[in-house]
C-alpha cells in the first residue's frame, strides 16, 4: 500500500521553522562550550584558576577571593572591563597595562550578609587573544553559629 504525503504550505512553513530553530539551539550550545573550554596554549592571559570554591561559610565573614594572571602575550595586556553578574558581588581588578611575562589580580568580594548558596559570573574583558574569560565563584553562606 503506497502513501502519498502533501505538505501544505503551513505544514512546510512550521517544519522550515522548527529547523531554523534547531539550528540555532544547535549554534548557541556550541558557543557555551566554547567558552567554557580550557585555555588554550595560545591564549595571552592565563588565569590560575576560574573558578573559586568558598565552600560553607558563615553569614558576616570574609567574602574576598583573588584570581591571579599572567600575560602570556606579547604586548601590554590591559583589562578594559570587569563585571560581575549581580550587585552581591563587587570585583576589583589591576587598572595599569600588566607587561608581558608579568601577573595581574582581580580582587572579588561576595556580599556574605545573603545567606544560601550562590554561583555567579565575573566575566574579564581585556585586549588579549582570549578577550573575554568568564571567572567563577560558589560557596554556601550559612547562619554564623
Amino acid at each position: 500500500m503506497n502513501h502519498i504525503v502533501i505538505l501544505t504550505n503551513n505544514t512546510y512553513l512550521e517544519m522550515k521553522h522548527l529547523f531554523f530553530t534547531l539550528i540555532m539551539l544547535c549554534i548557541g550550545f556550541l558557543s557555551v562550550q566554547a567558552q567554557e573550554a580550557t585555555t588554550a596554549k595560545t591564549d595571552s592571559i592565563i588565569f590560575e584558576r576560574v573558578v573559586f570554591d568558598y565552600g560553607t561559610i558563615e553569614q558576616g565573614s570574609d567574602g574576598i577571593c583573588e584570581f591571579e594572571f599572567t600575560n602570556k602575550g606579547n604586548a601590554p595586556l590591559v583589562l578594559t572591563n570587569v563585571r560581575a553578574s549581580c550587585g552581591c558581588t563587587a570585583p576589583e581588578w589591576t587598572r595599569e597595562p600588566v607587561q608581558s611575562g608579568e601577573q595581574g589580580i582581580i580582587k572579588v568580594k561576595y556580599n556574605t550578609r545573603i545567606m544560601g548558596g550562590f554561583n555567579k559570573s565575573i566575566t574579564v574583558s581585556s585586549n588579549a587573544a582570549n578577550s573575554l574569560v568568564v571567572l567563577r565563584i560558589k560557596g554556601n553562606v550559612i547562619p554564623k553559629s
